[in-house]
Order: C-alpha cells, then structure tokens, then sequence
C-alpha cells in the first residue's frame, strides 16, 4: 500500500488489481484560527479485509481544531469531481 500527496492510497484488491482509495489529511489547518485540526471521523472497514479502511466520496470527516476547539464537518470529493457546472 502506498500513498500519495492528494489523499489517496494505492493497494492491490484479492485479485492483483490495483486500486485507488480515498483518504482524507489526519490533520488539517483550521480556517478560523490558522492552528491544527485533527480527524475525529474512524473510516469504515472492508468487511472481507479487515486490514483496509474504506472512504468513499461524499462521505462526511469531522475535525477538531486543538487550538480554538472549533470543529469542521468535510465532505469528501472525488478529484475527479472539478466543482464547475
């Protein structure tokens, strides 16, 4: 399994197939006060790998700033996804 600067990690399925999976920062920068937020949100487990967490787009991740103590609730995107009708 190895990982990549946008929040992906590659991993090869059961069957040799490489994947991209999802994965968001553990620590993100909190807009209000500039200090240190940390992921609260546990990702979901792949009932047939339990080694694998599963994100998915769309899912919700919540923050906590340890400096402010503000919380951010992040909706996970696709890079795919450009944000543009």
């Amino acid at each position: 399994m190895s990982a990549d600067r946008k929040g992906k990690t590659e991993r090869a399925d059961s069957k040799g197939t490489l994947e991209v999976m999802l994965e968001p920062d553990p620590i993100i920068t909190c807009i209000d006060c500039g200090g240190r937020a940390h992921l609260l949100t546990l990702p979901r487990v792949d009932e047939e790998d339990i080694d694998a967490a599963i994100w998915q787009p769309g899912d919700i991740v919540a923050y906590r700033c340890e400096e402010c103590l503000d919380r951010w609730d992040i909706v996970l995107a696709d890079d795919d996804e450009t944000g543009t009708d």
